[in-house]
């Protein structure tokens, strides 16, 4: 008698695969159509595989607690003549074009899709190809996501396995084998702070962040700290403007909170440290209010705790922005990522002389310019009105008597 394949659907909108739980029929039961036949466990629910016709179980190619991808072949039904032809047109015929060869392993995909539809595969071997975008750990087998959580490893933790699941997922094999690879390298437990750091930046890069940026002429705030004792850093510079354009524009910090935007009491300012093993970020209150003077005793205070670990969450919590001043170590440009709680994230480059058209001399004259940066929250800011805080805070640097 004909056979019609018994196909693992696709369970959901993201979902790739799926493990088999519990399998309900054997070679030689009869079924009905759309009769559940086989669980299967996603990351999301237990649902069931019914069969496509009425007939016979002629063979089932699957195993229990295996994983298969959406489109595999997990076993027969004996079938009519009618059932067979019904079944035979409605499976598409693969795109001969359209595969992108530029992907590698897409053709060898569809081919192993093809030959597990005409029935000469089964099992994990094969299946239809996902999108090219679903790589790495985009789609997990619950298998996975037990081991994952059993040693407390996140999807970045496994971008660097080389997966060689269908679409190119990382199965449990890959998961296990670079595991044993790690027993055999030299580790270490990461500390506190390097594990603080790892975990606000993964929670920071769930939100749609952008950068934007320009150039700033220091030259101004190098002969005004000339004149003041103790001297403060450009970075201070930069706080002091950063908070006075907030002062006047306090909306640009506001945080957008589910369907609310929530806008602070206190234009509160976070300046980024190196610590030992790790980045601190505390919180300079009120940094609208307090002098440039006030800002270089506080930051020093700061710096010292921060470099002491010193520094408590309190002190460390309620920021609407911060500085990176990430020209301390000669980089010129950056794209420093906000901490979660905060909405935008200043960031200054290193100073370098650069020739500038003078149009009162007629000729080229040197300034000291640096790159500034600003990352932001594009949920609660666009570009446009990030683009005029930055401006702004370009202004005062430039001017800063206003500072």
């Amino acid at each position: 008698m004909p056979q019609v394949p018994i196909i693992m659907p696709q369970l959901g909108e993201s979902i790739a695969e799926a493990t088999v739980v519990d399998i309900k029929v054997k070679p030689g039961d009869e079924v009905m159509v759309d009769q559940e036949i086989i669980d299967v466990e996603t990351n999301k629910a237990v649902m069931g595989v019914t069969t496509p016709c009425k007939g016979k179980i002629d063979k089932i190619s699957v195993q229990i607690k295996e994983t298969y991808p959406v489109g595999a072949v997990l076993g027969y039904v004996e079938a009519s003549e009618e059932d067979a032809a019904r079944f035979k047109k409605t499976v598409p015929e693969p795109p001969k074009e359209v595969v992108a060869k530029e992907i590698p392993g897409r053709e060898e995909q569809a081919a192993v899709a093809v030959r597990q539809r005409d029935g000469e595969g089964a099992g994990r071997t094969g299946g239809l190809p996902v999108p090219a975008a679903a790589k790495g750990a985009g789609f997990l087998s619950p298998r996975v996501r037990a081991r994952m959580a059993e040693l407390e490893l996140t999807n970045a933790d496994l971008a660097g396995i080389p997966p060689t699941g269908a679409g190119n997922r990382v199965t449990i094999k890959d998961l296990e084998s670079f595991l044993r690879k790690i027993e055999n390298q030299q580790t270490e437990e990461a500390s506190a702070i390097r594990a603080g750091v790892a975990d606000a930046m993964r929670r920071s890069w769930t939100r749609p962040l952008a950068t934007i940026g320009s150039s700033v002429c220091l030259d101004g705030v190098l002969q005004d700290r000339q004149s003041r004792d103790p001297k403060p850093g450009p970075a201070l510079y930069t706080v002091r403007a950063l908070a006075l354009a907030l002062a006047e524009n306090p909306s640009a910090a506001a945080k957008l909170i589910g369907g609310r935007v929530v806008q602070s009491n206190s234009i509160d300012i976070g300046v980024a440290v190196e610590a030992e093993d790790g980045i601190m970020v505390p919180i300079i209150r009120s940094a609208d209010k307090t002098s440039l003077a006030d800002l270089t005793a506080k930051y020093r205070e700061l710096v010292n705790l921060a470099r002491q670990r010193r520094i408590s969450p309190d002190m460390q919590a309620g920021g609407t922005a911060a500085v990176s001043n990430f020209g301390t170590f000669g980089m010129e440009w950056g794209t420093p990522i906000p901490l979660p709680d905060q909405t935008l994230l200043l960031g200054l480059g290193a100073g370098k002389k650069v020739p500038s058209w003078n149009e009162a001399k007629k000729e080229f004259v040197p300034k000291t310019e640096a790159q500034i940066t600003l990352s932001f929250d594009h949920r609660s800011i666009d570009g446009g009105g990030a683009g005029r805080l930055l401006k702004r805070v370009i202004e005062l640097l430039e001017d800063p008597k206003k500072l």
